[in-house]
């Protein structure tokens, strides 16, 4: 499968909302063969964004273009397009083969049997493929639900939250499978609120906060925002008052405050801070009780993001 030199995916200018609610605003960007991860907290517009680009919804507002072609409206792309929905998308009564040869059917392919099994194999799960789903773990399903979305061999891939309920194993699995997909010149759009499954999968990456664009591009230089915004940390130790004395002499430590919980700390400078803080310790002679960030929750790291 050949790369075109076209967006894949483009969203111009687009907008969703529902009633007074705005769920997506005014995000534009180009998705190019490769996998783009989208990162935000839930609730953050992410599986709104995902259903514009599989043609499920109607843009309030701009346009969203697949193959140059608006998604709305447009069923054929559904033949170049695979959605694996975060929602519980599967009939208890059926079993994964049932399931994946009706979407191959659906999608009226000549063998729907034979495009089932591989898909199946694809995702490991041929050993469990007579079973009735409804025995089946969270992330047995999130399998069968891959499967059904690669029946057709789709170019483009949309996946919403697709390792959620998957054990460490099976989550290795499935990104060295959606690499191999990328490697062969599909588009891979997924989304995720851990931060961890985005950095280690995604080539490009949209940030999204309360249905805003809060950034977008290279992971690597996402990553460098957000270790170099402030941090503030919690301290204890065996002498609180001993080790704020040396730490407010540090040029990266930005203030200390003191009361029953231990030290905060804020730093303007993450990584001198988490490299030296060991160090600092052990020459203050004092006995390390507990070291954790304070505001390290993701609304609070692309909040930092939006005003940046």
């Amino acid at each position: 499968m050949i790369a075109s030199e076209s967006p894949t995916i483009r969203l111009e200018n687009v907008t969703r909302w529902y009633g007074n609610v705005v769920a997506v605003n005014d995000i534009s960007y180009e998705f190019q063969p490769g996998i783009s991860g989208i990162l935000g907290p839930n609730g953050a517009g992410k599986s709104t964004l995902l259903h514009l680009m599989a043609g499920f919804l109607q843009p309030s507002s701009g346009e969203v273009l697949v193959f140059d072609e608006p998604a709305w409206a447009h069923p054929e792309h559904f033949k170049r397009v695979g959605l694996v929905p975060e929602s519980e998308a599967v009939y208890p009564f059926l079993t994964a083969r049932e399931f994946a040869t009706i979407s191959a059917r659906l999608h009226r392919l000549p063998d729907p049997e034979a495009a089932a099994r591989i898909a199946l194999e694809r995702v490991e799960l041929e050993d469990a493929q007579d079973r009735q789903m409804r025995g089946y773990s969270k992330g047995m399903r999130q399998r069968a639900k891959i499967a059904a979305s690669l029946v057709h061999d789709p170019e483009v891939l949309i996946l919403d939250e697709p390792f959620n309920g998957t054990d460490p194993r099976l989550r290795l699995h499935l990104m060295e499978l959606l690499r191999q997909l990328a490697a062969e010149g599909r588009t891979i759009v997924f989304s995720s609120h851990i931060l961890e499954e985005v950095e280690r999968l995604a080539d490009e990456v949209l940030v999204i906060l309360d249905g805003r664009l809060a950034a977008s591009g290279d992971f690597r230089e996402i990553r460098r925002l957000m270790t170099d915004r402030p941090h503030s940390f919690i301290v204890r130790s065996s002498d609180d008052r001993q080790l704020a004395a040396r730490l407010v002499a540090e040029s990266y430590v930005a203030a200390v405050s003191i009361d029953d919980a231990g030290l905060e700390v804020r730093t303007t400078d993450f990584n001198a801070f988490t490299a030296s803080i060991a160090g600092l310790i052990q020459r203050s002679g004092v006995t390390l009780r507990e070291l954790r960030p304070s505001d390290q929750t993701l609304e609070s790291v692309f909040s930092y993001l939006v005003k940046k």
